[in-house]
């Protein structure tokens, strides 16, 4: 019976089982790459409408983007203010690979207190199959208090759910029949999990703490996903990730809105920054030149469409 709670194999065994498509669209050159967060239609306190969401993240990917990421948000409470979240992430990301062709598909992140492991390896190697190997799995331990409530979930036991469901889904994708237990339950060989993903594991990248230890998530992680930093802290955790992980991505999400003058110095943002073009070129360089891996941007603006066009051809294409 395998531990749960035991560390992983080692940076080298991981890079060489999680390298699927998604993975290495993101990850796999040496330059800062950029992706988009859902509701691509900026749409925030009420359900998005599904077909604009579609068109747009074609849109994305047709301007180069490098991923689209979908948010787990199991339920709504209105003090977050995020209905823009309300489709399920493995509906709504199966659904856009049926129209996209490379792009890759993440999601930032799955509660995985409120999932049973079992569930979410079969739906995430679902869509991994489905999408050619595009799928990358942001992975989270929750922060709205209502919600554990609401599963029946004891709060202070997330951590533990955390590590267990990341190993039972490992084994689930990597094992025929496995044989493995927790909380949520066991697996005793006579049953399989079935489809199997595209490579021996899925990339599962934890995101902030997730109530784990920075050594740990280095140990486990395939990557870090992380939050806006500002400059000299992002600086100072990309160098203390580098020590511990190695070449292991590391992504970071960012708000952003574009001043009409692009000349315009940033205002801070929850999470991010409104500010001219010319300023986001030098602020994205600097990131690169940090080491940083990857920038899921949540575009802000009463006009998306043209928003991602900004980013794309006078932000990205500059740098």
């Amino acid at each position: 019976m395998s531990d749960p709670t035991e560390t992983g194999d080692g940076i080298e065994a991981i890079d060489a089982a999680h390298r699927n498509a998604g993975f290495e669209r993101l990850f796999g050159g040496s330059d800062l790459t950029f992706g988009l967060g859902f509701p691509l239609t900026g749409t925030r306190r009420s359900t998005p409408d599904p077909a604009r969401e579609v068109r747009l993240a074609e849109r994305a990917e047709a301007l180069g983007l490098d991923g689209l990421w979908a948010r787990d948000v199991p339920t709504y409470w209105p003090r977050f203010g995020d209905a823009g979240g309300a489709f399920d992430p493995w509906s709504l990301l199966s659904h856009v690979a049926a129209r996209t062709e490379s792009v890759a598909l993440g999601t930032s992140s799955v509660v995985l207190p409120l999932r049973h492991p079992i569930h979410v390896a079969k739906s995430a190697a679902t869509l991994d199959r489905l999408s050619d190997g595009r799928a990358v799995l942001g992975v989270a331990s929750g922060d709205r208090d209502p919600e554990y409530a609401a599963f029946g979930v004891d709060r202070e036991s997330r951590g533990r759910a955390v590590r267990e469901s990341i190993a039972a889904m490992r084994a689930c994708w990597r094992d025929e029949f496995p044989e493995i237990g927790g909380e949520w339950g066991r697996l005793d060989g006579d049953l399989d999990v079935l489809p199997k993903p595209t490579t021996e594991t899925l990339p599962v990248l934890p995101t902030g703490n997730a109530r784990q230890s920075t050594e740990w998530i280095a140990d486990n992680g395939d990557g870090w996903l992380f939050y806006h930093l500002p400059d000299e802290t992002l600086r100072s955790y990309l160098d203390e990730w580098r020590e511990l992980a190695g070449e292991k991505p590391f992504v970071i999400a960012l708000g952003v809105e574009f001043a009409d003058d692009p000349g315009a110095d940033p205002e801070h943002l929850h999470l991010g920054y409104r500010a001219g073009v010319e300023w986001f070129r030098e602020y994205f360089r600097r990131l690169d030149a940090f080491g940083l891996d990857h920038v899921i941007v949540g575009l802000r603006g009463d006009d998306p469409e043209a928003a991602m066009e900004t980013l794309a051809d006078e932000v990205i294409s500059g740098l």
